[in-house]
């Protein structure tokens, strides 16, 4: 079992060395920016990420009107 668990933490260890060589060794390496916005062919296309549009709809809009209390409510 022992045996098993320092296998596998010597794999995991490699892929993650593996997957950081461009940002060990590469001045200013940064890991690549793989979100949707991120792409420049997806803004082209107009195509957003689901949470940035999720995060504007929620936006408070400072020119909007207050609504109208119903009048059930304000008894």
């Amino acid at each position: 079992m022992l045996k098993t668990i320092l296998i596998t933490l010597l794999i995991v260890a490699i892929c993650i060395a593996l997957l950081s060589v461009k940002m060990l060794f590469k001045k200013n390496g940064r890991f690549p920016n793989t979100h949707v916005s991120g792409s420049k062919a997806m803004r082209k296309r107009g195509i957003g990420c689901v949470q940035s549009q999720d995060r504007e709809a929620q936006r408070i809009n400072p020119h909007a009107i207050p609504e109208r209390q119903s009048a059930a409510t304000e008894q």
